[in-house]
């Protein structure tokens, strides 16, 4: 079993730590986490689930063969930098923060450090996420492996070339917020027909449930499942037909772009804030290679 290690002990820290425990790939005693003293709400929250816990960030690396940064994107960079000193090669550093390159992750920490980006999304809190991950130059198969079988207690877990974590972001990172606003409008057009506002979102929610787990457990195009609901002349088609007058689709597709556009001007502002350091690594790498 691993010992795993949260940078940051908020909502994710614990879906992740459940979804650990519950699968059985590492126990409480194997997990610690670190958070501000103030924040007493996670740090109890962390401590219900058995798991130990510290003010110090440097206690969690060292107490860890896994470190998962699970912070905002504006203080990785930092806390990369504050650890540094504590990492080693046989520590696998993880990000799930958004925008934060692998390149950057390896200039702030020592040479041939074991980094990987996951990009999990909030239906992680019930075991149905869908995650995916790219991988640094130094990682090990044995990493690859590892992360696959945490992450997959958690839903779906998939590895993607580094280039495709942004899209993934616009998609599966916001898309249950459109799903979401599909449930509530769903269950108001139902609410208005007369239906129990109750009834309307079980209602609303177990269709997109069903629809999806369709879509997943048989295989079939969503395009030929929707043509099965669809019978010539019916009710199915006439609704199918006015969300595509109204740009439905093409508003799907549109918010995908617009968030992954966001998540794309985030990693590059990242980057930008980075300069001095990278010319740093750069300028010492070119100064080994004089003197070898």
């Amino acid at each position: 079993m691993a010992y795993v290690g949260f940078i940051g002990a908020g909502r994710m820290a614990q879906a992740l730590s459940r979804g650990f425990l519950a699968a059985g790939v590492t126990n409480a005693q194997r997990i610690i986490a670190s958070a501000p003293r103030e924040d007493m709400k996670s740090i109890a929250a962390m401590q219900s689930l058995g798991c130990r816990t510290t003010n110090n960030n440097i206690d969690v690396v060292d107490n860890s063969e896994i470190v998962i940064l699970a912070v905002k994107p504006p203080v990785v960079s930092s806390i990369l930098k504050e650890v540094s000193s504590s990492v080693t090669q046989e520590h696998l550093i993880i990000s799930v923060a958004l925008g934060i390159p692998l390149h950057i992750m390896e200039e702030l920490l020592p040479q041939n450090s074991r980094v990987m980006r996951v990009m999990p999304n909030t239906p992680v809190f019930v075991r149905q996420g869908a995650s995916v991950f790219a991988t640094g130059s130094s990682v090990r198969q044995t990493d690859i492996e590892m992360v696959h079988r945490l992450f997959s207690t958690l839903g779906i877990c998939e590895r993607v070339p580094e280039s495709a974590l942004d899209a993934v972001t616009g998609l599966s990172g916001s898309g249950p917020a459109y799903c979401y606003l599909a449930i509530e409008a769903l269950a108001d057009g139902g609410v208005k027909q007369g239906l129990p506002r109750e009834l309307a979102l079980k209602l609303a929610a177990q269709t997109l449930l069903g629809a999806a787990k369709m879509v997943l457990e048989t295989g079939k195009h969503p395009g030929t499942l929707k043509d099965d609901v669809c019978s010539p002349g019916g009710s199915t088609i006439e609704g199918v037909s006015h969300l595509e007058r109204s740009g439905f689709r093409s508003s799907l597709i549109e918010a995908v772009e617009v968030a992954t556009n966001i998540c794309r001007m985030v990693s590059r502002k990242q980057v930008q804030q980075q300069p001095q350091h990278h010319q740093q690594r750069q300028l010492s790498a070119l100064q080994m290679h004089i003197s070898n």
